[in-house]
């Protein structure tokens, strides 16, 4: 996945634990999203929405300390969208790093302008 650079890579702190010491799903949630947009802004440099994320089921939990990477690739340019896919893991350890895979999902990000309306991504040459 874009040769294996990480578009968002963060370390997760105590303030966004739940009350079983684990990450809030929302939090993971909310750094996909960025990492999402920060693709397609790469992409076409425009302004983007969210309009879907796809099957996103949480498969291993987060801690505080872990280190969370969420990776990125193009799955499809369309008119006024791209669609990416992200993929998460979480490194944890000490003295060995142990490295997890967390979620993926496809996300959809619509161009949009100034008001908001759907506008075209220009085609690369």
């Amino acid at each position: 996945m874009d040769s294996q650079t990480p578009r968002v890579r963060i370390v997760m702190l105590p303030k966004d634990t739940n009350g079983l010491g684990n990450i809030f799903g929302g939090v993971i949630l909310s750094h996909l999203d960025l990492a999402a947009g920060e693709h397609a802004r790469r992409i076409a440099p425009l302004r983007y929405v969210t309009k879907v994320m796809r099957e996103v089921e949480f498969i291993a939990p987060v801690k505080v300390g872990d280190t969370v990477s969420f990776y990125t690739e193009t799955v499809k340019i369309g008119s006024t969208s791209i669609t990416v896919k992200v993929l998460v893991t979480s490194e944890r350890g000490i003295g060995k790093l142990e490295a997890i895979k967390v979620t993926e999902a496809e996300v959809v990000m619509v161009a949009v302008d100034a008001d908001g309306s759907p506008t075209p991504i220009p085609t690369r040459k």
